[in-house]
């Protein structure tokens, strides 16, 4: 798909999703980024809007326009580019979002700022579906003075991926980002789903200059900008209807009812403007540049501010699309006066690369405020969401350098190469696509293999070899699906999972590196059964022919289960002889003293303290006689 013809091109443009809070009632999204890209510091511009320094990109260098006083305001100076050494795949990766709809506007701008004069070939990838194609030569002033495109997206991963794809040597180039989280009903999405892109390709306010954020002060509260219609419409119809009175623009300050209401929250300024023709004859004809074979979303928007309209039946013309007659409208009837009509209509598998709206009058002149055209990509298939988190955790874990561009989706979108090294198909619904495929061999890797790796369920073909990959194999890997398996010439240790032993299995290496233990015998039966393995070269392998044989408590490098049983019953049986020993021991040395029992300690204590006090009065009396001069009859024993 080219670039949608609806861009901006400016010198001096003023880029902003400022959304002024002056309205009527409470807006219920306040979500909103907006990214200066290239630019290590938050700004503001004139409408209050405060612009972000560059942040969430995967890769790439900042730099700044090669004449920056030709712009206003420092995120019209600031770019980052992408550099072919960076991947050829790099992405703005904005997080925790929640799910919904969100509208993007993103605003490039070459300006030689590299000196070649060669402004970039590359396409612009948003959450996995590619939306805009630049293609080298730009126009001059689109070049030179920036552009700008928008679209309407869903999220429903928690992150929203804006990505860049780069054309043999090109460079992509970003100067500023803007997100806003929008109304999830808003265009109609009950019968179009959240299966589309809807990617800008026609905003057009009838009768005024260009006006909206980023342009005016003006409010549109979903941060749409809006361009004036003139350069787009013709001045004249058909022959047959040839307009006698020309184009006459109609404006009103008068407030329009059922304005900046939900889903859609389009702005009472749309609608106090319009251009009618002279004469009942009149025809109003828009010419709007599109890409064929895509279906279109138009959305025309209507009110009565013309006070001779007294009554329904003044004012009835008919539409024709791409000369299809397809309503006819009596804006009157609808609402009344100072009141806004909205009416759409898809355009099916459209064969022209032109896009005409008409409207021809049947009872008075035909009138118009405001036209939108929105082509409605659909959303390529994404990688299933467990896939894509194990593919980026094992992104982390091998440290695959940046020169592989492993960023955004692993698969998507589908008319680019997944990720280098990566081979994904479409799973069996047809809904989503799975990673069958990872060939990393010889990329100087030096990490690990994540656990993660497990839930690639779908997983076919593994080469990770000659690298420097360190730590083990991962218990929880040895998906069914597995067919090759080579790991063969890294550094890796610890034992061969049971979990590898596939019965699908047919090609295994894990030659060249530091694995011990039993080989599980599953993994041996692939020799068995036609296909083959080479666990040569390891520290310590063994338990199947051509390998020593496993000790007989030991297992994958470690104690097995009976090992273990055995050493816990023989430190149950040390552990009962020391307690024989150490009753044994005391019972011998109790054996040793005459112990009595407490009645018989007591009464050999009481005979004892007896005859100490008989031995002492003896003592006593025998001194008191000697005294006295008198000898004792008594004999102290």
């Amino acid at each position: 798909m080219s670039l949608p013809f609806f861009v901006f091109s400016f010198i001096f443009v003023f880029i902003s999703t400022t959304i002024s809070t002056s309205f009527s009632s409470p807006y219920p999204y306040g979500l909103s980024y907006h990214i200066d890209c290239g630019s290590p510091t938050n700004s503001s511009d004139p409408f209050n809007t405060t612009w972000l320094s560059d942040r969430f990109f995967t890769g790439g260098v900042s730099s700044v326009v090669s004449e920056p006083l030709r712009f206003n305001y420092p995120y019209e100076k600031t770019l980052r580019f992408f550099p072919v050494s960076h991947g050829k795949k790099n992405c703005y990766v904005i997080p925790t979002l929640p799910s919904g709809r969100y509208f993007l506007r993103a605003f490039v701008v070459y300006d030689n700022y590299d000196g070649k004069s060669h402004a970039p070939s590359f396409d612009v990838a948003v959450e996995g579906t590619v939306v805009f194609s630049w293609r080298s030569p730009w126009p001059e002033s689109v070049a030179l003075g920036g552009a700008y495109s928008d679209l309407f997206v869903y999220v429903t991963d928690g992150e929203a991926d804006v990505c860049f794809y780069s054309l043999a040597t090109d460079p992509p180039v970003i100067s500023s980002l803007e997100l806003e989280q929008v109304d999830s009903m808003s265009y109609d999405s009950t019968s179009i789903g959240n299966t589309h892109v809807l990617v800008n390709y026609g905003r057009l306010s009838c009768g005024t200059e260009q006006w909206g954020p980023g342009f005016s002060n003006d409010t549109d509260l979903f941060g749409r900008s809006w361009q004036s219609d003139s350069e787009f419409r013709s001045n004249f119809g058909e022959s047959s209807h040839r307009n006698r009175d020309g184009v006459r623009a109609l404006s009103t300050r008068n407030t329009i009812r059922g304005t900046e209401q939900k889903p859609n929250y389009f702005p009472m300024k749309l609608y106090q403007s319009a251009v009618t023709v002279g004469g009942e004859d009149g025809v109003l004809e828009y010419n709007l540049n599109v890409d064929a074979k895509l279906d279109y979303l138009v959305w025309l928007h209507f009110a009565e501010i013309d006070s001779s309209v007294k009554k329904a039946g003044d004012r009835v013309f008919d539409v024709f699309i791409n000369d299809k007659n397809v309503t006819r409208i009596d804006i009157y009837k609808q609402v009344g006066t100072f009141a806004a009509f909205t009416w759409h209509y898809i355009v099916r598998n459209l064969s022209s690369s032109v896009l005409t709206v008409k409207l021809v009058a049947a009872v008075g002149a035909p009138l118009i405020s405001g036209l939108e055209n929105y082509a409605l990509i659909p959303s390529d298939p994404s990688t299933v969401p467990e896939q894509a988190i194990a593919m980026k955790a094992l992104k982390e874990s091998l440290r695959v350098p940046d020169r592989m561009g492993w960023n955004g989706d692993p698969c998507a979108p589908t008319n680019w190469d997944a990720w280098e090294g990566v081979t994904c198909r479409m799973d069996k619904n047809h809904a989503s696509l799975v990673i069958s495929q990872i060939d990393l061999g010889s990329q100087g890797l030096k990490g690990c293999i994540s656990d993660q790796i497990s839930l690639l369920s779908d997983l076919v073909s593994l080469n990770l070899s000659s690298n420097s990959l360190w730590g083990s194999i991962p218990s929880g890997f040895g998906q069914k699906s597995l067919i090759r398996v080579d790991l063969s010439k890294n550094e890796l240790t610890g034992s061969i999972p049971d979990s590898l032993a596939s019965s699908s299995l047919q090609l295994v290496l894990l030659n060249d590196n530091f694995l011990e233990g039993q080989v599980p015998e599953g993994l041996y039966s692939i020799g068995v059964h036609g296909g083959a393995f080479d666990l040569s070269s390891n520290k310590g392998l063994c338990g199947v022919p051509s390998l020593p044989a496993c000790p007989l408590l030991w297992k994958n490098g470690r104690l097995s289960t009976w090992g273990k049983v055995a050493i816990g019953l023989s430190c149950l049986f040390v552990f009962c002889g020391v307690l024989v020993l150490v009753y044994i021991y005391v019972r011998r040395r109790r054996n040793e003293y005459d112990f009595g029992l407490p009645h018989e300690l007591m009464s050999l204590a009481g005979k004892r303290s007896r005859y100490q006090r008989h031995k002492s009065l003896m003592h006593l009396e025998m001194e008191s006689q000697h005294a006295r001069g008198l000898s004792s009859p008594y004999t102290l024993q």
